[in-house]
C-alpha cells in the first residue's frame, strides 16, 4: 500500500528539467549568478508583482540575511508558533529571540500580545506567516511605526497567497519565502528575499556573495548563499506547473472541507480579503487525546499526517518569554 505523507514534491516533467540541464551542460555556468537564476528572479518578481526578489541558497538563509541586511540587533519579537528556523535564525544572528502568543483563530501571532512584550531593547517584529495564512499586517506594521520597529515576514509557506489583491509577501521591510522540495512551489532547495527598500535590497545582494559589490570591491562583510543554475532550472519549469499545481490544491482542500465538516476539530480562519494558496490543511482537535487517537488511525491506513509546529517554540532553551504563550502551547 503506497504511504499519503503530509506533502510531496512537485515534479515537473523530466523532458523539461532535461532541457535546461542540457543548456547548463552545454554552458558549463554551473553556479555564482548565472543566467537561469537571473531569469528565475525576474520571473518570480514579475509573478509576484515586486521590484526584486534575491534568489538565495535556502530559506533560513534568507531570515538571516533580512536580520543582517536591516542591522538588527537587540530583542526580536517573534511568534511562539513556527518552525524552528524563524527563532534560530534571531538567535544565530546575535539577537535576543522574545516570544509572543498567538492569535487562536488564525493561528498568526497577535498584535494585542506584542506591546506587553516590548522593552527599550525591541528593534524588529518578525512575524510568521503561518501554514501561508497572511498575518494581521496592518495592525502589526502600525505597531512598527508607533514604536520604530522593523518589520519582518516569515512567508516560508505563503508563495502564491494574496492578501487584498497583493502578494502577502510584498508586505513588511523584508519578507522571506522558503522554495525547499516540501512548499508548495520549489526549487528542490532554494529561498527568496523581497526588500520594500532599494538601498536594503541592494545589500542583501551584495551580502549573499560575500559582500562584493556590483564594483567587484568587498563592500561590507558577507556569506556565500548564493544558488545553482540546477536549482534555478527545477525553479523554472515548476514556475511553469504553479497554476495547475494551485488549483489542484484548492479542489482537494474543498473535497476535504466538504467530508470533514461534521467532525469535531476546526481549521484556522483566513482573513477575509484573502486568496489563499492552500499549502497546508491545518486542523486543531478539541484535546490531546482525539488528536493522538485520529493519528494512530490515520497512520495505520498508511496516511502520515505530523504536527508541523511542536513543540511550541517557548520551550526552546534559547529563547525568552516574557509573557506566558498559552494559546501558542495549547496549539502546538
Amino acid at each position: 500500500m503506497r504511504k499519503i505523507l503530509v506533502t510531496e514534491p512537485h515534479q515537473p516533467p523530466r523532458a523539461a528539467f532535461q532541457s535546461l540541464v542540457d543548456q547548463i551542460w552545454e554552458r558549463n555556468w554551473l553556479t555564482n549568478n548565472g543566467p537561469l537564476v537571473r531569469e528565475l528572479e525576474g520571473l518570480l518578481a514579475q509573478r509576484l508583482d515586486i521590484p526584486t526578489l534575491a534568489y538565495v541558497a535556502n530559506g533560513t538563509l534568507a531570515l538571516q540575511l533580512a536580520l543582517e541586511a536591516l542591522d538588527i540587533r537587540g530583542d526580536v519579537l517573534t511568534t511562539a508558533f513556527s518552525y524552528v528556523a524563524t527563532a534560530s535564525s534571531i538567535s544565530w544572528q546575535h539577537s535576543n529571540p522574545v516570544m509572543v502568543d498567538i492569535c487562536p483563530d488564525t493561528l498568526n501571532i497577535d498584535p494585542a500580545c506584542i506591546e506587553k512584550s516590548l522593552t527599550p531593547d525591541t528593534t524588529c517584529i518578525l512575524a510568521t506567516h503561518v501554514f501561508g495564512n497572511p498575518c494581521d499586517v496592518h495592525a502589526l506594521e502600525a505597531i512598527g511605526r508607533k514604536h520604530n520597529l522593523k518589520i519582518i515576514y516569515d512567508g516560508a509557506h505563503a508563495f502564491g497567497t494574496t492578501y487584498l489583491d497583493r502578494s502577502v509577501l510584498s508586505y513588511g521591510d523584508v519578507a522571506t519565502v522558503s522554495f525547499h522540495s516540501t512548499k508548495l512551489y520549489h526549487s528542490i532547495e532554494g529561498g527568496g528575499i523581497i526588500c520594500n527598500d532599494p538601498a536594503v535590497a541592494a545589500r542583501v545582494a551584495s551580502m549573499r556573495n560575500f559582500g562584493i559589490d556590483n564594483q567587484g570591491e568587498i563592500a561590507m562583510v558577507g556569506i556565500n548563499a548564493k544558488n545553482s543554475e540546477f536549482h534555478a532550472a527545477m525553479g523554472l519549469c515548476n514556475l511553469k506547473e504553479f497554476d495547475l499545481i494551485l488549483a489542484t490544491r484548492q479542489n482537494i482542500s474543498r473535497i476535504y472541507d466538504e467530508a470533514f465538516q461534521d467532525l469535531p476539530m476546526v481549521r484556522p480562519m483566513t482573513p477575509a480579503g484573502t486568496s489563499y494558496n492552500h499549502a497546508y490543511y491545518p486542523v486543531v482537535f478539541g484535546s490531546e487525546a482525539i488528536l493522538l487517537e485520529t493519528l494512530a488511525a490515520m497512520n495505520a491506513q498508511n496516511i502520515f499526517p505530523r504536527r508541523y509546529f511542536y513543540p511550541s517554540l517557548s520551550s526552546l532553551p534559547y529563547v525568552e518569554a516574557r509573557e506566558s504563550t498559552p494559546v501558542a502551547d495549547d496549539i502546538a
